[in-house]
């Protein structure tokens, strides 16, 4: 009789586990955001994300272009046509940017 009664129990928990919905081990994928630099401006102009999001910009002008946090938070190298830049942002903040080439190209980052 306990033998019935354990194979049934087991037979329960096995159906019921089957059912159940599988979790995963991965984590969730981060936030991304891509900003534009093309025709001696960055688009968009500003961009607001919330703390964690990797922002990339990605050069698609013809000549060089740089992004420079005007608070000396990041700096890219010099980018080249279609070359990128990626930098995440952890904290709550406006962070004002522009190209250290072509300093009227400014643009912002607001994190929130």
């Amino acid at each position: 009789m306990w033998a019935l009664c354990f194979t049934a129990a087991a037979l329960l928990l096995a159906a019921t586990l089957a059912g159940a919905p599988k979790l995963s081990a991965n984590p969730q994928q981060a936030a991304t955001a891509e900003v534009k630099i093309d025709n001696f401006s960055f688009g968009p102009a500003t961009i607001t994300v919330a703390p964690g999001t990797t922002v990339t910009w990605v050069n698609h002008d013809d000549i060089p272009h740089t992004v420079v946090s005007t608070d000396s938070v990041f700096k890219s190298k010099v980018l080249d046509t279609d070359e990128k830049f990626s930098f995440t942002f952890t904290k709550a903040g406006t962070y004002p940017y522009f190209c250290s080439i072509h300093p009227k190209m400014t643009a912002t980052v607001v994190v929130k």
